[in-house]
């Protein structure tokens, strides 16, 4: 526990310096560590709320969220973070499930350039993704995020600065209704005990959090960064989805 408490810890500040709650590394983690796949969703849904929850009202505060533009996309992908979390999974298909969400989350790291072109990308097309996402992330227990930022970078829907802001937002309102499907599916218990049984995590996310928003991650390039993460996401990607083939 001590090892995967600070990994936690390092992981938010880190993914809390650009606005993300590190849900798909927490997520990552706990399967690399063989939890219960039963409460993986629950302990980084709460992971992902305590990291962004800081994030989320300084960008408020500061005046980088356009809610005309969040809002649509917040109202499709909510909801459907919620029938996420309600919908009962079998081992192997919650392991497929979530080793191709990870998988996805390492394509899209690697993937998104430094300096790209702007592409045009109808509304409607981009309220389907939104949906999406938001119901992959209540099924896997992610927020989201890491998936909705490069497609916004990739069709400049804003400066950096704001899609940063909506993704500490997305990532917040997305595990909130997510982890409220999973408690109704499996009851108050399935909060309880990573509550009290892996409280040391969510400690360590909370501290690392706070730093990562206050101070920001000026060792490591975005480039690395996302290289880094992207390696690790990919190798539990594929661990899970080999466990999930073996359970079929």
């Amino acid at each position: 526990m001590i090892w995967l408490t600070g990994f936690f810890a390092l992981v938010a500040l880190i993914y809390a310096s650009v606005g993300f709650g590190g849900g798909s590394t927490y997520t990552a983690l706990l399967g690399l560590w063989g939890v219960d796949y039963r409460i993986i969703p629950v302990i980084s849904l709460l992971c992902n709320i305590i990291v962004v929850t800081g994030g989320t009202a300084r960008f408020i505060r500061a005046g980088l969220v356009k809610w005309p533009q969040v809002v649509p996309l917040l109202l499709v992908s909510a909801p459907l973070a919620f029938v996420g979390g309600l919908v009962p999974l079998k081992q192997w298909l919650f392991f497929l499930i979530l080793g191709s969400a990870l998988l996805l989350s390492a394509i899209a790291l690697i993937a998104q350039p430094d300096r790209m072109a702007p592409r045009k990308l109808p509304r409607s097309a981009l309220l389907m993704i939104s949906g999406a996402v938001g119901l992959l992330a209540g099924l896997s227990g992610i927020g989201g995020g890491i998936f909705m930022a490069p497609v916004l970078h990739l069709i400049r829907w804003d400066n950096a600065r704001r899609i940063a802001a909506f993704a500490s937002i997305y990532i917040l309102i997305n595990s909130i209704t997510g982890l409220a499907g999973q408690i109704i599916k499996s009851g108050p218990q399935s909060l309880a005990g990573p509550a009290f049984d892996y409280w040391p995590l969510l400690i360590a996310v909370f501290i690392g959090g706070q730093l990562g928003s206050m101070l920001g991650m000026k060792i490591l390039t975005p480039r690395l960064l996302r290289t880094l993460t992207a390696l690790l996401v990919g190798y539990a990607a594929i661990r899970l989805l080999w466990q999930g083939w073996g359970l079929i």
